[in-house]
């Protein structure tokens, strides 16, 4: 028996087919584009994003045994959400995370509600990206759009439905929405009664690893799978991918580096504390059952090296379009290898966790005529990592204790970045057999609904650890000083009145 995994992202979805024992059997991808608009909008065509989806399914199926596919699972990204009309139309484009149009919408709600109460219920702090200011946005700005609606799904309750089942979402993924109570995995009387926003225009609310019902037959012959192919319920992309890098026990989470460098970690009981409260780090089902996780991010993550290849890695750029290599693991090859001195806070997006910081910009301090390009870029992948490592201070001091790190994404491919990473966390990182970490992460609940295994049984077997990076101890007494100065610089800049000058 097979089992298909289905990751919708941001700019492309994938899907993948694994095997009992977690061997990939196929794997495909499709890319598509946020539409941007002036007034902060950052949209997804749904239909389009469906339409890629299935595409990346038939792809898969091609290459797999006839039939093999017994259950499907989803993992989506976070809070982007459709409306849908009365016969199942798609009525808008999805609102993504980083649409900002919902931050005048923020103030009211949390008046109305209290903020400590609103954390309490939802375990998140008030931020533009979440559902449910979104919604109210929409409700004030396109109301024909709100009053037509039959549902507002979450792009995996929108795949259940375009699977032809009912629609139904995972206690991981309505944990995104700040619409969900999380500590009894119900959608929240109080917080739909301010919205304005019947229970019945959302989707049935169920744990990761639920069989939700079944692809429907003509669309299942249409797209290669069995009639009787389950459909089972997935969760958040960022709790997915660490099930599907083996988070399964306490102490151990999933360090994610793509656009958004992320820290998630799985733990028995939920932790609602100020400390946690006031540094913005959420806690929220887990896609395991009776667990929960926080997540910790940077938003600039992966960019910084992005933008610093695109502006200072022509050479690079060029050698790579000659010999085929790639021209990021070239950049990184002329990294200097020792820490430096300069300090990079890498707030080259907003700030994410733990300040949700829109306006305090990007800084360099320390720089001599004597530094160089490989110190540079050393400094602006030490600024996130130490970033990250405020992070996992702050869910120390709150009894979320992380001794190992599982690296997952495009950056786990270079060991030289892991471990720098490594040796500014002061923790060992282990890389695994597996990159597709999203769709092997719901593919093991498939696997789990389909043959009665427990997930972390599956887990176990499945996720295969490669290289094991632990921190250079020579290091540790430097980064731990450069560690207490970085805390400082935040504070110190923040005094700072910046006017920004932009090109019209």
């Amino acid at each position: 028996m097979n089992y298909l995994g289905i990751d919708i992202g941001t700019s492309g979805c994938k899907a993948g087919i694994f095997d009992g024992v977690g061997n990939q059997i196929a794997l495909a991808k499709r890319s598509y584009d946020v539409v941007f608009s002036d007034d902060g909008g950052a949209e997804l065509d749904s239909d389009e994003v469906i339409k890629k989806c299935f595409e990346a399914i038939k792809e898969c199926t091609a290459q797999a045994p006839s039939g093999s596919v017994k259950a499907l699972s989803i993992s989506s990204q976070g809070e982007a959400f459709t409306a849908i009309g009365p016969e199942n139309e798609t009525l808008c484009n999805a609102m993504v995370s980083s649409d900002s149009r919902s931050t005048p919408y923020i103030h009211n709600l949390v008046e109305a509600i209290g903020e400590e109460e609103l954390y309490n219920i939802t375990g998140h702090t008030a931020y533009p990206i979440f559902t449910v200011f979104k919604l109210l946005w929409l409700k004030e700005n396109r109301p024909e759009v709100w009053e037509k609606a039959r549902y507002f799904l979450c792009f995996e309750d929108l795949m259940v439905l375009r699977l032809g089942a009912e629609p139904a979402i995972s206690w991981s993924l309505a944990g995104r929405t700040m619409l969900f109570d999380v500590r009894n995995h119900k959608w929240s009387d109080e917080i739909l009664s301010r919205v304005g926003l019947p229970v019945s225009k959302l989707a049935k609310p169920v744990h990761s690893g639920s069989v939700i019902g079944s692809v429907n037959r003509p669309l299942a012959y249409e797209l290669g799978l069995p009639a009787e192919t389950k459909i089972v319920a997935g969760g958040h992309d960022q709790t997915c991918s660490a099930l599907g890098a083996g988070v399964t026990d306490e102490g151990v989470a999933m360090l994610a580096t793509g656009t958004v460098e992320c820290i998630t970690a799985a733990f028995k009981k939920p932790v609602f504390s100020e400390n946690l409260r006031k540094n913005n780090l959420c806690t929220y089902d887990y896609t395991i059952r009776d667990t929960y996780s926080s997540i910790a991010y940077n938003l600039t993550g992966g960019n910084i090296l992005k933008w610093f290849v695109n502006e200072f890695g022509q050479q690079e750029v060029e050698a790579a379009r000659r010999t085929g290599d790639d021209p990021y693991e070239l950049v990184l090859s002329k990294m200097s290898s020792d820490p430096t001195g300069i300090l990079v806070l890498p707030y080259f997006t907003s700030s994410g966790t733990p300040y949700f910081d829109t306006e305090t910009m990007g800084a360099v301090y320390g720089l001599r005529l004597t530094s160089s390009r490989s110190e540079f870029l050393r400094a602006l992948l030490e600024g996130v990592a130490f970033e990250m490592r405020l992070n996992l201070e702050i869910l120390q001091q709150s009894n979320y204790s992380i001794h190992e790190l599982r690296a997952v994404g495009g950056g786990a491919k270079s060991l030289t970045w892991t471990q720098l990473k490594a040796n500014v966390l002061n923790k060992k990182i282990t890389t695994l057999n597996i990159t597709e970490t999203g769709c092997y992460g719901v593919a093991m609940l498939a696997c789990s609904a389909k043959t009665g295994r427990h997930i972390s049984e599956i887990a176990k077997q499945w996720v295969k650890p490669s290289v094991l990076i632990e921190p250079e101890a020579q290091y540790s007494g430097w980064y731990t000083k450069k560690f207490e100065e970085y805390k400082v610089l935040y504070k110190a800049l923040k005094k700072l009145p910046f006017v920004s000058y932009r090109k019209k």
